[in-house]
């Protein structure tokens, strides 16, 4: 293992190249990095005393830790390399509140998103010096680290005295709890910051006094100071009005399953998460922020956060920090997330379409004209088409489920070894398409799981957790009650091989898109890219029925000759213009135009 200065050094000589990629560039591997490997047991506990619901470690148990961490990671960096992964995407690494929950209902924060400490590791995952260590080692492989950010809420400190159940605490609107209520507010009522009421200057919110106009605050007397940075601790700078519905006002102010709802509104909240998240960029060098929840904060916020991050990243030297964020959807639905383009002013957004849309069709419960449907919307991104190129684009997440489990979901209902080769087929989209693939980790080991959220964060170590271990897993007669980083996997072999043309043919990476063939029903969906500069033409081939596909699509006219990259290509164009189609069913090809 290299020692820190040497791992430093090393970083120097790569930095020029990795520095220079484009996000589009970039195949992005997201890793929860307590169920990824177990590099050190002696943080299992993250230096707690007692049972599962003091340390909140329960290696048999889904909604507890396991075991992972940072070290473990870092020793894992030439297995996600090999992948042909670029960028690794890690979840949040910040210190977070063990367990919380209703007695009986309590789950640990292993996941990352119950931050109390903006500013340091989870002992369960390391230190801070981890942190650097891994950041460096990821750096020195020439690849790029996206930290997983947090700004909408925190841990669920703040009670709301009326509801016995913080779960169950409806929310409470302006209109009827306004600020100026109880005594709220001495003077004129601040605005509450609705579209045509923006006031958002710090004389407007010094009116607000007291944090009990719509629910009585209560902070217990062991967590008065728990959050850190410290001013993270003053109920005002929180919204307290009960949980989201997920509509209309309450998106943006309401708790999202009880967590605290940061006051995002307020100058004193937008001055405080600069400062946070520039110092994780100027302290260890990260390349991007994938942004949780994004479209459950004001776009006001983003508009301010942005800018002052990208700046703060050139001043670090990276002149190409990516920022996405996550704007869920279960619904093929490009404007849902484009708005937070062009609104909020993100610089990109989690591409929840294509995953969507890619489920149906590979299922075979879509014609392939909804993969056409979805490509046409790209110019409502800020930026158009182009802009569109630096969406990340997935099939399944650590929140919906895995790729083959959403497709059993959605409706295909064949057996094991068909879903393997839909699996691929889904993959094959995922690598050469437009977009930025993001790939979760133990979907290149064939794991399916049973549902989401918790039955989705399975162990790539060893697990305990009789749930998982009960599993079948694609392409291998294998559980999860091993470990699991076989690089000869069929999944990983089939993504490996992908991510190697992509990355080495800029027409993958930067190359436009153009629809050439689509129909209502599963079969043949044809796309061409190209080369920058040159134009040189990509022809991709998808079959996504049972059954083979015989046809001409057109490509263009100077596309005479085809070298094979992947699949079976016709050598030469059968007539100026067009080219022959032979495809095996679910099968797949990508053809290089000489």
């Amino acid at each position: 293992m290299m020692i820190p200065a040497v791992l430093a050094l090393v970083a120097s000589f790569a930095s020029p190249a990795y520095r220079a990629r484009l996000p589009e560039d970039e195949v992005i591997y997201f890793v929860l990095p307590d169920r990824f490997e177990n590099g050190d047991p002696s943080n299992d506990r993250g230096g707690l005393s007692g049972d599962r619901l003091t340390t909140g470690f329960d290696p048999t148990s889904k909604g507890f830790y396991n075991g992972g961490d940072l070290k473990g990671l870092t020793q894992r960096l030439g297995y996600i390399q090999d992948l042909g992964a670029t960028a690794v995407w890690v979840a949040p690494v910040f210190k977070n509140k063990a367990v919380q929950g209703p007695p009986g209902e309590e789950s640990a924060g292993y996941h990352g998103y119950w931050i109390t400490d903006f500013t340091s590791v989870d002992p369960h995952f390391g230190t801070n010096a981890d942190f650097k260590a891994l950041v460096d080692a990821v750096h020195a492989r020439g690849m790029k680290f996206y930290m997983d950010i947090v700004v909408n809420h925190t841990a669920d400190v703040i009670q709301l005295a009326e509801c016995k159940n913080q779960l169950d605490c409806p929310y409470r609107s302006v209109a009827d709890y306004p600020y100026q209520r109880r005594g709220g507010v001495s003077g004129a009522p601040i605005n509450p910051g609705f579209a045509g009421e923006r006031d958002g200057g710090a004389a407007n919110f010094a009116r607000l006094k007291d944090p009990n106009y719509a629910y009585t605050v209560h902070v217990p007397d062991a967590e008065k100071d728990i959050k850190r940075p410290a001013w993270l601790n003053d109920p005002i700078y929180y919204h307290n009005r009960g949980n989201s519905t997920f509509s209309g006002e309450s998106s943006t102010m309401g708790d999202f399953s009880s967590l605290d709802d940061v006051f995002t509104e307020h100058p004193r909240v937008v001055a405080g998460m600069i400062d946070i998240y520039c110092g994780w960029i100027t302290r260890y060098g990260v390349d991007g922020f994938r942004i949780d929840t994004a479209q459950h904060v004001n776009p006001e916020f983003w508009q301010k956060f942005v800018p002052a991050m990208l700046k703060c990243a050139r001043a670090k030297g990276i002149p190409n920090f990516h920022i996405f964020g996550e704007v869920a959807t279960g619904e093929m639905d490009p404007a849902h997330t484009a708005v937070n383009t062009r609104v909020d002013k993100l610089p990109s957004v989690l591409d929840f379409s294509f995953g969507r849309a890619v489920i149906d069709v590979v299922a075979g419960v879509a014609g392939t004209d909804e993969l056409a449907k979805m490509f046409r919307a790209d110019p409502l991104y800020e930026g158009g088409a182009r802009a569109a190129l630096q969406l990340p684009t997935f099939l399944g997440n650590h929140d919906a489920g895995r790729f083959p489990m959403l497709m059993k979901l959605f409706g295909y209902k064949g057996g094991d070894d068909e879903l393997l080769r839909r699996d691929m087929l889904g993959h094959a989209m995922l690598l050469t398409l437009r977009g930025v693939p993001t790939i979760y980790s133990g979907d290149e080991q064939g794991f399916v799981g049973k549902g989401g959220d918790q039955d989705a964060r399975q162990d790539m170590f060893a697990s305990k957790v009789a749930s998982y271990n009960e599993d079948k897993l694609l392409g291998s007669n294998s559980t999860t009650a091993v470990a699991n980083f076989n690089p000869q996997h069929p999944m990983y072999r089939e993504i490996a091989n992908l991510a190697r043309i992509r990355t080495s043919h800029q027409a993958l990476t930067r190359g436009l898109q153009l629809i050439r063939y689509s129909q209502d029903k599963p079969g043949l969906f044809a796309v061409s890219r190209f080369e920058p500069g040159t134009g040189r033409e990509m022809l991709l081939l998808f079959n996504t029925s049972t059954s083979p596909v015989r046809q001409n699509v057109r490509v263009e006219t100077r596309s005479t000759r085809f070298e094979t990259l992947a699949g079976s290509c016709a050598p030469a164009a059968s007539a100026p213009g067009t080219v022959a189609v032979d495809l095996p069913p679910l099968g797949y090809a990508v053809c290089n135009a000489r």
